[in-house]
């Protein structure tokens, strides 16, 4: 063996002080003593020796110092993904809404498959085009109930405008007519000189439609792959993984895929149930915007307690323009009436376990969607929220869906069978289409080779080519040769 050069007989000692210190600190520390000053000492003298001042650091701050520099890199590393997520933020937000589209449309699809009979793809395209008709139905009506009641909703507004200018002059301010008519040529003024401005903002809406149209065409396309081929898509993805992380992560993804599909449907069911019943109060109470109304709180709904606030509060002053006062204050307590029943009674009912979030934690993960990505984060914060929350406690071991473990018709395939989709996904036959083949053809030579052992199974027979005739070893061997029959 080679003698160790010098610097590696260094490191090697270093290593065994190092231990040796780590020995007696953990020692120390087990035993519950007072410390004893000659241990330290003698690591001061050792560690000024040997020229190495790490080794004379406490136990404790060491573990506090990997722990710190590994949290480090963790927030850098999310920090850097969401740069990334955020500057290609016109090709990630149309994949999370497909990815909710999928789980949302995923039943319907199924039906069509199942029940139907259809293709894959049939049933995919299908799914997608009912979808988009009833979006284009939905906002044609909201937008003929707009064009209809907009006339008057804009007389109302004027004259409102004008009883208000009349109780400034008359009321209890007594603001005289000249300072109104300034206030509003300086009004005037500004608008004029920011026509620049409200031009500008017209270009931009104009590029924000054309965004906004290759983001739906993008939704529609990979909503109609992710609903016909969302598995094989996700087998390709797990199998780029290291293959003893691949298990893990695929049942932790079902986990979080579970609940992300719980969640998207009971807050499609909430959201419709509050637009229902807001818009059917304002629809009693005469209000001729009860349609676009119903609409906004259905979309408002998605967003966690803020758009609830949000779009009670449009209601309740299109109310106040259209109806009057006392209209609004009625449609205020509906609003009011149906929010406290889908906060106590439909959220726990419909929603369940699926989020397990404090309200605190969804107040919070909104505030912070809404400051990074604005009105989409507030939409995402909370599903991705409970997404790696159900993905983070699985791999922690506390497993929410155990039934998930015995399900053969969970979503990702039947518990067991992550291998044989990932050999699948390469081109391999399965075992179990392995099994149901009689038959192969020799690659080579073209023969047929019969899959059925030629001997007893417990005497170590083995499958032979068809028509061939087994010759025994000698004796002592373990092995039998074929050979082709004699003609």
């Amino acid at each position: 063996m080679p003698p160790m050069s010098k610097n590696i007989r260094e490191r090697v000692e270093r290593v065994k002080l190092r231990e040796r210190v780590e020995n007696l600190a953990r020692a120390r520390e087990g035993e519950h003593t007072q410390q004893r000053p000659y241990e330290d000492e003698e690591i001061h003298v050792i560690a000024r020796a040997k020229n190495a001042p790490e080794i004379e650091v406490p136990w404790a701050i060491r573990v506090m110092a990997s722990w710190s520099w590994r949290s480090l890199l963790i927030v850098a590393l999310a920090a850097v993904i969401g740069f990334i997520v955020i500057q290609l933020s016109q090709v990630v937000i149309p994949a999370l809404i497909a990815v909710f589209l999928t789980v949302a449309l995923e039943p319907l699809a199924r039906f069509f498959r199942t029940r139907l009979r259809f293709p894959r793809i049939l049933a995919a395209i299908t799914t997608i085009l009912l979808f988009v008709a009833a979006v284009v139905a939905l906002v044609v009506f909201a937008g003929q109930s707009i064009a209809m009641g907009f006339s008057r909703l804009r007389d109302q507004a004027v004259a409102g405008f004008d009883a208000a200018l009349e109780w400034l002059a008359e009321g209890p301010l007594q603001v005289q007519e000249a300072e109104l008519a300034e206030w509003l040529s300086e009004i005037q003024g500004v608008l004029q000189e920011n026509a620049t401005m409200l031009a500008s903002g017209v270009f931009s809406a104009t590029s924000s439609i054309v965004t906004v149209g290759a983001g739906v065409f993008l939704v529609i396309f990979m909503g109609i792959f992710f609903l016909m081929d969302g598995r094989r898509i996700w087998i390709w993805f797990i199998r780029l993984l290291p293959q003893n992380w691949r298990g893990n992560v695929h049942e932790a993804s079902i986990r979080s895929y579970v609940t992300l599909s719980g969640y998207v449907k009971a807050q499609v069911l909430v959201a419709l149930i509050d637009a229902i019943g807001i818009a059917g109060g304002a629809f009693f109470l005469g209000v001729q915007l009860w349609l676009p109304i119903g609409v906004l709180v259905f979309l408002a709904s998605f967003i966690p307690i803020v758009g609830a606030v949000l779009s009670g509060t449009v209601a309740c002053l299109v109310a106040l323009v259209d109806q009057g006062l006392s209209a609004a204050v009625i449609l205020l307590i509906v609003v009011l009436a149906v929010q406290q029943i889908e906060s106590n009674i439909l959220q726990p009912l419909i929603m369940g376990s699926n989020v397990s979030l404090h309200p605190v934690a969804v107040l919070l993960g909104v505030a912070a969607g809404t400051f990074l990505a604005g009105i989409t984060g507030a939409v995402f914060a909370v599903p991705l929220m409970a997404f790696v929350n159900t993905f983070m406690l699985y791999l922690s071991g506390h497993d929410k869906f155990p039934r998930l473990a015995t399900d053969p018709d969970r979503p990702g395939g039947a518990p067991g069978t992550l291998h044989e989709q990932v050999r699948s996904s390469y081109g391999y036959a399965t075992d179990a289409e392995f099994q149901e083949r009689h038959h192969l053809d020799d690659y080579v030579t073209g023969s047929e080779y019969d899959l059925r052992f030629a001997g007893d199974q417990s005497s170590g027979g083995r499958a032979k080519p068809v028509g061939s005739v087994a010759v025994n070893a000698p004796d002592g061997g373990d092995d039998d040769e074929t050979r082709p029959p004699s003609s």
